[in-house]
Parts: structure tokens; C-alpha cells; sequence
């Protein structure tokens, strides 16, 4: 069964869309639809996250599938979500200059891990009829979940901040908001688990299809109805990333599809390959690629510090001067994530030529 070419280049311009809004050359100076809704609501960047993990359910698709239904590696998924989880609590505490007091648990990594490994249990485990309705419980469940807290949808008083006070502690949790609440908490992965599993389910669909215009009526018609059912929820259940509410979830979904659609179009048939193919590049090492950029950053802000005019300056606040020095600040500091973006590109190009391939 051959893999899916949209489904390749919608995660290659996933990773470089991540890469991008994660590496501003100031976080003081970012243009609105790189950033994320400060709480209710929705940006372009709030869209990057669950793409990832519905291409990581789309990939699933092809990496489970010959695993006989009802036979549960248990071994080889724990030590990937094990893996997973590791790699992403390290790159938190990562240059390692924090006390363990205030290390965070839970971020991107995390989830993914824990999506993947709750992911992996329902798809080996149930019949595509099931895991549509099993997602559709998850769903309404964590909406009525939610529910019993005072204030379910407010920063300080949802279920998700008070869940992981309790099990990590504040000081193990994402300091950014103010008070203390992570954004990949350990509740709201289950609706996060939902973005997985409807990336696996298109991709088992899209298999099932075998015109490009049939993919393209059932990714548009399955959009449409998330979109309609989202937003019809959010007055009930607040579009918000940070909480990945059921809405969010839906919309977010529908958005997932209409992009693929759009890039099926385009490339299965207008037959533009040309144009998608330093995507396929892009994305053929996704989760090194990512790590590394996050590395990489890190280790400029972090580590590496020069001195000018007598002061000790980092090497990405050096970058983003010499970027702004002649170019307005906000435009210097998507310039400088772009480079970054480029940079990625061109090690994945050199491992794609090479074959090199590198996965957990």
C-alpha cells in the first residue's frame, strides 16, 4: 500500500511551520499570526500543534498495519512513548542550569508521547467504526469533565491547571501565563489523542479511496461538518488551544483537512510536484529535525554569548541584531526564524540524499 504524497508534504510543511513560529528572532517583536491566542480563540500558529500530531496518527496508519487487530506490541509502544516523553522532559531542562524544583514535566514531546501511546492502544485494539465513536466519547466526556470545575474555562480555575498542580506541583508547570498552567497538560491529552486518531482514520480513508477526486470530496465533506459542528459548540465549549477543547478540536480538524485537500489538489491534480518537493524533503526526518532546531536555538540563546562593547550578548539576540540593524524590528524577527527554517532544510535535503532516515 503506498504511502500518501499529501499526507508527506502537509507534515513537511508542518515541521518548517513549527520550526518558524518557535524561533522568532525576538519574542517581543512577532508579528499577531505567529503568536497564540492569549486564551479563547484562534491564530494561525494555533493550528501548528494539532496538525503534528494528526500527521503522527496519519503515519500510524502505515507503521501499524501490519500489526494482526487485537495483538498489542505493549513493549515496543511503551519504549517509544517512553522514548518520547524523555526526549522532550530533557530538551525542558535543557541547558540544564535550572533547579530540579522548577523543571517542567509535561510540553510538546510529552503530549505527543502520550497521545502516541494512548493512540496506538485504541487503533490496535478497535474497529474504525469504534474508533470514531470512541473519539466522539472522548470528546463529549472531557467536555462534561471539565464541567464540574467552578470556572471550566477560565486560566485560573479550569480542571486541566488544577489536575497538574496536583499531580506535578506549580513549580512544574509552564510559568508563561502568569500563574502557573501548562498548555500540554495531562488531562487535555485526551482530547489531543482525538487529532491523533483523526489523522490515522483519514489516512486508513484516503487508502480506502481510489480517485484523487474521491479523497477530495470525503476530506472537503468531513471538514464541513467539523467546521459546522466546532463552531456550533464553541458558544458551549470555547475554541482554546491551551485547554485543546472538543471545539478546538473539531475546527482545528476541519482546517487539517481542507489543507490536505488543498494540497491533493494541487499536487495529485493540477500535478504540481515541483513546488511541494523541498516539502517532502522537509519532513522525511521530522522528529530529529525538530529536536535539533530546538537544540540549536537553545544552545545560541543559552550557551554561546560573545562580547560586545563590553558586554556579554548571545549569540540569537547577535542574529537578531545584526538582522534588525537593517530591517524593521518585526520583519528582522520573522527573517531570522526563516533563516532557521532554511538552515533545517538544508540538513534535511543532505540526509534525504543520503537515505539517511532517522526514527525512534
Amino acid at each position: 500500500m503506498a504511502r500518501e504524497s499529501s499526507l508527506d508534504i502537509f507534515r513537511g510543511l508542518t515541521l518548517a511551520a513549527m520550526i518558524l513560529v518557535n524561533t522568532p528572532g525576538s519574542w517581543s517583536h512577532v508579528y499577531a499570526p505567529f503568536l497564540h491566542a492569549k486564551w479563547h480563540g484562534l491564530t494561525p500558529t494555533d493550528v501548528i500543534f494539532p496538525f503534528f500530531l494528526f500527521i503522527v496518527g496519519a503515519a500510524m496508519f502505515h507503521s501499524l498495519r501490519r500489526i494482526p487487530h487485537g495483538q498489542i506490541p505493549w513493549a515496543k509502544i511503551a519504549k517509544r512513548t517512553l522514548l518520547l516523553f524523555a526526549i522532550g522532559f530533557l530538551l525542558n531542562i535543557f541547558p540544564f542550569n535550572d533547579p530540579p524544583a522548577n523543571w517542567r514535566v509535561m510540553g510538546v514531546l510529552q503530549r505527543i508521547a502520550l497521545c502516541y501511546g494512548l493512540g496506538a492502544l485504541l487503533i490496535l485494539s478497535l474497529s474504525r467504526r469504534a474508533l470514531w465513536l470512541v473519539s466522539l466519547v472522548i470528546l463529549l466526556g472531557y467536555w462534561l469533565i471539565m464541567l464540574s470545575a467552578q470556572d471550566p474555562w477560565t486560566l485560573e480555575g479550569n480542571l486541566v491547571r488544577q489536575v497538574d498542580i496536583g499531580l506535578f506541583g506549580a513549580s512544574h508547570l509552564y510559568q508563561g501565563f502568569g500563574v502557573p498552567f501548562d498548555p500540554e497538560g495531562l488531562l487535555s491529552c485526551l482530547p489531543a489523542t482525538v487529532s491523533l486518531l483523526m489523522g490515522y482514520l483519514t489516512s486508513d480513508k484516503l487508502a480506502r479511496c481510489y480517485t484523487s477526486e474521491a479523497k477530495l470530496r470525503t476530506l472537503v465533506s468531513w471538514a464541513l461538518l467539523a467546521l459546522i459542528a466546532g463552531l456550533f459548540w464553541h458558544p458551549l465549549q470555547p475554541i482554546n488551544k491551551s485547554l485543546w477543547t472538543g471545539s478546538y478540536v473539531l475546527v482545528t480538524s476541519a482546517l487539517a483537512w481542507l489543507v490536505l485537500a488543498g494540497i491533493l489538489y494541487l499536487h495529485d491534480v493540477r500535478k504540481w510536484h515541483n513546488g511541494f518537493t523541498w516539502a517532502q524533503i522537509y519532513g522525511s526526518n521530522p522528529l530529529f529535525i525538530y529536536v535539533l532546531s530546538w537544540l540549536f536555538a537553545a544552545t545560541l540563546a543559552e550557551l554561546i554569548y560573545l562580547p560586545v562593547n563590553g558586554q556579554w550578548q548571545s549569540a540569537y539576540q547577535l542574529g537578531f541584531m545584526a538582522l534588525s540593524s537593517v530591517l524593521p524590528v518585526k520583519l528582522a524577527s520573522l527573517a531570522f526564524a526563516l533563516v532557521i527554517v532554511w538552515l533545517f532544510y538544508l540538513l534535511s535535503r543532505h540526509l534525504h540524499r543520503r537515505n539517511i532516515f532517522i526514527k525512534l
